[in-house]
């Protein structure tokens, strides 16, 4: 009379462990190496995988706390720059203004997408320059400001920067600063960057196939 060995339970239930940790492993490293293979168009805009934002506080136009919060549930289009800048951020605003407009078609799109403008100049850049400043390009649009260090530690997370350039007279002088422009997801993770020459055409239609991706 043959008889069955039984399996002891815990060695089963561990067993079973084992292979669910197993599957969501594969899962998550199938998921990593996907991203890490974008669609051709989108190489060299879309990064190899998100990076997430770690906390910070800053201060908006209307002197509202503007936090990591202000991120989530919104495709942002972020920019650095300050409001004395000759060139370089009245133009790309101006192409922000323009994709925006060319957003507003379609209403489900624009509810989740904001414009952030991060100065980068708070000494000369206060709350209320920034709201008349925001005022000749889109008044939806969000500028923010805070101390030198807040604002050093949020450049940083992005692998942005900025120099101040030696005074041309008292409280005159430029600012040298990244120029290219942000993606961050409404899950509040850096997840592309979109260099110049900017075009609204051209980011306009990269921002819906990287929508098209990542979902």
């Amino acid at each position: 009379m043959s008889s069955r060995k039984r399996v002891p339970l815990g060695t089963f239930f561990i067993f079973s462990i084992w292979v669910l940790v197993l599957v969501v492993a594969l899962s998550f490293w199938n998921s990593r190496t996907a991203y890490k293979q974008p669609p051709k168009e989108l190489m060299g805009v879309l990064r190899p995988e998100p990076k997430p934002l770690a906390s910070f506080n800053l201060v908006d136009h209307n002197k509202e706390p503007f936090t990591r919060q202000n991120l989530l549930g919104k495709w942002t289009f972020l920019f650095f720059g300050y409001t004395y800048c000759p060139d370089v951020c009245p133009m790309t605003l101006s192409v922000l203004t323009e994709f925006y407009k060319q957003l507003e078609g379609g209403a489900d799109e624009l509810s989740n997408v904001q414009v952030l403008f991060v100065s980068v100049d708070p000494d000369r850049d206060t709350p209320e320059k920034l709201a008349d400043y925001m005022s000749f390009f889109n008044k939806k649009f969000i500028a923010v400001t805070g101390s030198k260090t807040e604002i050093d530690s949020f450049v940083r997370q992005y692998g942005a920067g900025y120099i101040l350039e030696q005074e041309t007279s008292p409280g005159e002088y430029l600012v040298s600063h990244t120029s290219a422009i942000f993606l961050v997801d409404p899950e509040g993770r850096l997840v592309a960057l979109f260099s110049q020459p900017h075009s609204a055409d051209t980011i306009l239609a990269q921002y819906k196939k990287i929508r098209a991706f990542i979902r």
